[in-house]
């Protein structure tokens, strides 16, 4: 529905791809219990027989970079291949790689049986609530050992009863399933496959998909009859996830300027050659990208053009046979709007330096400049999203740090428009928790929210909005005897330096742990581009809350868990918020004795990274241990380098640094930068060779230049994973792969790992 930029783990398929910010993390959620049953803990040091092999040593290059009259010496700038094939870059990364393994191959057994506990908890062949759109249920399933999803549907039978909240029929006498796309066959021959779009037509005969085979971001989108699967006209390339149908004969997508900035949407029709297809719409400024979305009602697309500040929207009526945008928000610095379509109005979200926590206001088709505000700007109530419905619309808000859902009832046709009342707000029973919008019926009064928190498996739910009744319609089943009430959820507050009271939401097995300062903890942080790490489920990280660990995750600013302000206070000039407000967030925890220095370790991915690398640079006596996945921990260099993927798109939430403030304020925090002689913990650093979001040239020199320079002789290893991109790799088991080495790495760091045979 609207146009997304940031949010994790949201499906490619329901909301902008390209829109998301390139530099963030992926949240890599726990999942359900297994008791442990592996061989005996034992404390002992991180090293054994086989971690004395010599790790690599990159040869040094000196280059001088100089800007303001300030002068760096990078000595590793060469290990920054665009082409990604120099054979001695590749020889380093291998050379990594092999260390890597040799010194992890004594708790390889202990890796292995963290993977099968985790896939142990997974009910692998399963198909997900199925959504009815016309006169067909969609759904995907998976299959027992299988990597990938199946995208199916089944006919609505034409005897099926009228239901609020409709249910496919199965068993014999139910229409057949019809497997539209198989990704397991598509993915045959490949060493990584991602599908980031896949979008019915109207008429329910035709299906675009996306296709990703590197983890590069850049897709091939295909066409297929729905019921043959046979191809209809020429594959699209080079374009971005962000497609729509425009009828049931065109469709609109996105394309990519030379740095990787969606810049270009264009029409194409059916059947012609791409060559031939007409651009709608180019975005020179290198500030702005473009989004691509649909509204419910399925008759209008909008595109967004989008900074980190300002966002302006074109739309495009489906219906007309002249297909071409026009104007609904004009281009105003500071002010940023969303849209989406009811009825006879547009409805828009409205952001400007007045109203921070966004406005929700409505404008007539034939027009758009006279609004009329149905949700006012609140002060303590950040709007975040909206979903309509033909007579309906739900809002999703954030209050305190949590999520919260209230469905409102809109005019008749025929009424005035006018200011929302009387709103239904939906009821969460966990302290802290995870709510996201589903895709849903437009012509319904139930809407579709998915629902989890740390101790509660993901959950789908029908709402319906007349009578305000949810129906779990379906809950992921977690195998291994999970039983919810073996884990406590708490939330926390800690005192930043400033004294802003800083939320974190904490996990535990309550027979499991001592809460007296014994106990290891996992503490995670993001703090970028205004996401919201909420605290959902995720199966892997009981393996480590069964074996006594405490997860936490620290809602530090930088983030929008608390509102506009949260993320504008931990941005630009005020970006070290973001370091110290975690490093407060840990000097809590040890305080009130949830864990100890000697047992805190701590973990962030992309732009986590960064926080990873600053906030071991300023303290690394706080850590035991450190895992910094794919980081992003050269910002300088990076953010002076306009041909660098993202770079001009992101002077808004870094900040400039050809500006001397910036530059020197960038420099005071940049990782690559601040690494110093001095005893650093035990360091996990991950990259992908493909990454377009993180070169993975920045973990690659911020390894070579710890190694360099640390004092101790605590673990430095280097994983990059040569098939891949931002988000690892493809098959959902092969995932699993790399929570199950972390989390080997982690123990071993704490001198938990089981004893090996030497």
């Amino acid at each position: 529905m609207l146009l997304r930029r940031v949010g994790i783990a949201i499906p490619a398929s329901s909301a902008s791809a390209s829109l998301l910010p390139r530099r963030r993390a992926l949240l890599l959620l726990p999942l359900p219990l297994l008791p442990h049953t592996g061989p005996p803990i034992s404390s002992r040091p991180p090293f054994s027989a086989f971690a004395m092999a010599t790790p690599p040593v990159a040869k040094k290059v000196p280059r001088q970079l100089v800007q303001h009259g300030d002068v760096r010496v990078d000595n590793y700038y060469w290990l920054r291949d665009d082409s990604r094939s120099d054979p001695d870059v590749l020889t380093y990364l291998r050379d990594e790689n092999h260390y890597t393994a040799t010194v992890m191959s004594d708790v390889k057994k202990l890796e292995d049986e963290i993977y099968a506990e985790i896939r142990a908890r997974i009910k692998e062949d399963d198909i997900e609530a199925p959504l009815r759109k016309g006169q067909y249920y969609y759904y995907k399933r998976t299959l027992a050992g299988k990597e990938y999803v199946q995208h199916c549907r089944r006919l609505v039978p034409t005897d099926a009863p009228v239901t609020i909240y409709d249910v496919m029929p199965t068993g014999p006498n139910a229409p057949r399933e019809h497997i539209i796309l198989d990704e397991n066959v598509k993915a045959e021959g490949h060493d990584y496959y991602s599908i980031g779009a896949f979008k019915v037509s109207s008429n329910g005969k035709l299906v675009a998909y996306a296709e990703d085979t590197k983890g590069d971001e850049i897709y091939t989108v295909y066409v297929i009859d729905a019921e043959s699967g046979k191809y209809v006209g020429q594959p699209l390339q080079g374009i971005t996830s962000d497609i729509e149908w425009a009828g049931d004969d065109y469709l609109v997508y996105v394309t990519m300027d030379i740095i990787l900035r969606p810049d270009k949407v264009w029409l194409h029709m059916l059947g012609s050659d791409q060559s031939n297809d007409i651009c709608l719409y180019h975005e020179k400024d290198d500030m702005f990208s473009l989004g691509l979305q649909a509204s419910e009602s399925k008759q209008y697309l909008f595109v967004e053009s989008g900074s980190k500040n300002t966002s302006f929207i074109f739309y495009l009526d489906v219906s007309k046979q002249n297909k071409e945008l026009v104007v609904l928000t004009p281009r105003i610095y500071g002010i940023d709007t969303t849209a989406s379509h009811c009825g006879n109005h547009f409805y828009i979200k409205r952001r400007s330096e007045e109203f921070y926590n966004s406005e929700l206001i409505a404008c007539p088709l034939d027009n758009v400049a006279e609004t009329t505000v149905l949700l006012p700007h609140r002060e303590s109530v950040k709007i975040q999203d909206f979903q309509l419905f033909e007579n309906h619309i739900a809002v999703y808000e954030r209050q305190n740090g949590l999520p919260k859902v209230t469905a409102y009832r809109l005019p008749a046709t025929g009424e005035p428009i006018g200011q929302l009342q009387g709103g239904q707000e939906i009821d969460f029973v966990d302290p802290a928790y995870d709510v996201e919008p589903e895709q849903s019926q437009f012509d319904s009064s139930v809407i579709r929210f998915h629902y989890s928190s740390m101790r509660t498996p993901p959950s789908v739910f029908d709402y319906d909005m007349d009578s305000g009744v949810s129906v779990l319609k379906k809950i992921d089943t977690v195998l291994g005897g999970f039983d919810a009430s073996n884990y406590v959820t708490e939330r926390k507050w800690a005192a930043a330096s400033d004294g802003t009271q800083i939320p974190m939401t904490i996990l535990y097995r309550n027979d499991r742990v001592n809460l007296d300062g014994s106990d290891p903890m996992l503490l995670y942080g993001y703090g970028s581009y205004e996401v919201c790490i909420d605290p959902s489920f995720g199966r892997s990280r009981f393996s480590l809350v069964d074996r006594g660990f405490i997860y936490v995750i620290a809602h530090i600013r930088g983030g929008g868990e608390m509102g506009r302000k949260w993320y504008e206070d931990g941005k630009l000039l005020n970006k070290r918020n973001t370091f110290t407000d975690f490093i407060a967030c840990a000097e809590h925890l040890i305080g009130n004795k949830y864990c100890s220095k000697e047992k805190l370790c701590i973990n962030g991915r992309s732009a986590g990274g960064l926080l990873m690398g600053a906030v071991l640079n300023m303290r690394p006596d706080l850590f035991k241990a450190a895992v910094a996945g794919v980081p992003f921990v050269d910002a300088l260099t990076t953010m002076l380098d306009p041909t660098i993927p993202l770079t001009t798109s992101e002077w808004e939430e870094w900040g400039d640094p050809r500006k001397e403030e910036y530059y020197y304020y960038m420099k005071s925090y940049s990782p690559v930068d601040n690494v110093k002689a001095q005893a650093y913990p035990n360091i996990l650093v991950t990259a992908g060779l493909n990454d377009p979001r993180v070169m993975y040239s920045e973990p690659a020199k911020y390894v070579a230049k710890l190694r360099e320079l640390k004092t101790d002789d605590n673990l430095l290893l280097f994983k990059c994973e040569l098939g891949a991109g931002h988000f690892s790799k493809s098959g959902r088991f092969e995932k699993l792969r790399e929570d199950a080495f972390t989390y080997a790495f982690i123990l071993k760091a704490l001198g938990m790992a089981p004893k090996a045979s030497l």
